[in-house]
């Protein structure tokens, strides 16, 4: 059955300047690829009647549990729930999170039917305890639902997907709060250059991060939101990312340079996208959308239940309510003798956000622990990450993000070997802040990733196959699932007795001599970096920090 062109929920007057009805009438193709194409080519866009048909399909193809309500469901419950209030009153839901109802063109009528269909979806769905994308996608679905329970009934299909490799919306805070922190982290290694504008102009970066579903499920005007819905349905949450990190690239681009609108970027970011036709079609959107080169959909998966267990030693469980995530680089109690305050937000803001949740714990300082490679060693390992700071004669500064326990140079026999996965990092503060990164993040094509085996997070390529799985820190980014051209892509770090090498492969990206009191630096093949502060130097002081969770004191 085909939905009505414009069902009583709608506001035709603006409807007809949102999304036009015109286009194609029919869809024959069956082939998964060929949908994908004409997804993001829009070719369902134009016309109502044939998006409408589209969706029917789509969702009525969800793998689903097997008791899963439907549309008789809601015309047997939605009388006892709604009782006698008028439905434009009726509360929303505790899962929704206080999110505004968004108009997508609805009338009074229209809108009241969605918070009758939200209480309903509440009452079949106890599991559910944090959803705020849920009222933007039961307003859409309502435009091409015939009533009220048939829109129930689809809205009910989409939480019930039972396929363990589909995931289509968050439904708990510990679900959100990690897609929250993989976007996080995704922007850290997509978007450098608003990430950077980002730290520069809040306070704490992940909160602004937080915000990226509500861009998408909320401020983006209908017609936009539509068309991420149809690709969304098609190919999964992954395309929500993209498109967040493409919205966030346009921000940039049109920001940069210029004064923030408010003290609040947060804000400036929702005023953006709300008026993003202002500054590109919803065509050009995608487009940036899909030009970006993510990893691999199984490699998302791994950074997510990476950033799940984080969150879960860190005491948030399924059922908790939405609490604020602390800043973890605090003024008041943060000393070093090489970076300030800010200098170490800005380091922290590069880690991952797994880490990034923790506060800064000092392992190692050459003024209090003495000039010694070993009592380096000594005060480090044990801990992984690492960060490892150095401040040379010059008054220059530069540094490392190390990402596995220095313990594994024992595993060479003596000899001097490397070690680490794809997250290490190198940095400079003085002069001037830059970042260098595996070089294979930024130019992917020097590889194409091998297949992975498990959802399981796998260990690093220096671990032996008994080591703890989940305890590893790198879940995407171990070098063994990668088909490198030459060893010298994955040179991460090395430590001896006599020395201590950060990058390789052309030379070394950092080199410390065993007294911590000369230093060299230069290009390196592992990350492609330029050096780091004055080639050849000396060492005025060397620290080591770790990551210690805020909530242990």
């Amino acid at each position: 059955m085909h939905p009505p062109a414009y069902n009583c929920f709608v506001d035709r007057d603006k409807m007809d300047s949102a999304i036009p009805d015109l286009g194609p009438k029919e869809l024959s193709c069956t082939e998964l690829q060929e949908l994908k194409q004409l997804a993001r080519q829009g070719y369902w866009a134009r016309s109502y009647a044939l998006r409408g048909q589209v969706y029917q399909r789509l969702i009525r193809d969800i793998p689903c549990r097997t008791v899963t309500p439907d549309a008789s469901v809601y015309r047997d419950i939605v009388g006892k729930i709604v009782g006698k209030h008028s439905s434009t009153s009726l509360p929303l839901p505790e899962f929704v999170d206080n999110t505004q109802v968004p108009s997508y063109c609805l009338n009074s009528k229209g809108e009241g039917a969605v918070r009758k269909i939200l209480l309903c979806i509440s009452n079949q769905f106890p599991d559910v305890s944090f959803c705020p994308a849920l009222p933007a996608v039961v307003a859409l679905l309502l435009h091409y639902s015939a009533d009220e329970a048939e829109c129930f009934e689809k809205a009910c299909r989409i939480l019930a997907c039972n396929d363990s490799s589909r995931k289509l919306v968050d439904q708990s805070f510990l679900a959100f709060e990690s897609s929250c922190m993989t976007f996080g982290d995704l922007v850290n290694k997509y978007c450098q250059a608003a990430h950077k504008l980002m730290v520069a102009v809040s306070e704490d970066v992940l909160q602004v991060y937080a915000d990226w579903q509500r861009w998408l499920f909320g401020e983006l005007p209908l017609s936009y939101f539509a068309r991420v819905f149809d690709v969304f349905l098609v190919e999964g949450y992954k395309v929500l990312y993209r498109v967040a990190l493409a919205i966030l690239k346009f921000f940039h681009k049109v920001r940069a340079g210029q004064p923030l609108e408010s003290d609040n970027v947060k804000q400036d970011i929702r005023a953006f996208v709300r008026d993003i036709a202002k500054t590109v079609s919803p065509e050009k959107l995608l487009e940036k959308a899909f030009a970006i080169r993510l990893f691999s959909r199984k490699e998302i998966q791994l950074l997510q239940m990476a950033n799940e267990k984080a969150l879960k030693q860190k005491g948030i469980t399924v059922k908790q309510k939405r609490q604020f995530v602390h800043l973890a680089v605090h003024a008041d109690n943060f000393h070093s003798e090489i970076v300030g305050v800010k200098e170490m937000r800005d380091i922290w803001s590069w880690v991952p956000e797994r880490f990034a949740l923790c506060q800064p714990l000092l392992l190692f300082s050459s003024l209090q622990h003495g000039y010694s490679l070993t009592r380096f060693y000594f005060q480090c390992e044990g801990r992984e990450p690492t960060v490892l700071l150095i401040k040379t004669t010059q008054k220059e500064v530069c540094g490392a993000y190390l990402s596995t326990d220095w313990s594994e140079r024992n595993k060479f026999g003596g000899k001097l070997g490397f070690f680490g996965t794809g997250e290490c990092f190198v940095f400079r503060l003085q002069p001037e802040v830059q970042r260098y990164e595996w070089v294979v993040i930024k130019h992917p094509e020097l590889t194409k990733p091998a297949p992975l085996e498990s959802t399981t997070v796998p260990p690093s390529p220096s671990h032996s196959v008994s080591s703890e799985p989940a305890d590893r820190l790198s879940p995407f980014l171990a070098t063994r699932h990668f088909n490198l051209p030459s060893k010298t892509e994955s040179l991460f770090m090395a430590g001896g007795s006599d020395c201590l090498i950060i990058g390789g492969g052309g030379g070394p990206a950092l080199y410390i001599d065993g007294d911590l009191n000369r230093g060299r630096t230069g290009h390196c093949d592992t990350f492609n970096n330029q050096p780091l502060c004055s080639e050849n130097f000396l060492i005025a002081a060397v620290e080591a920090w770790g990551f210690q969770d805020p909530d242990i004191q």
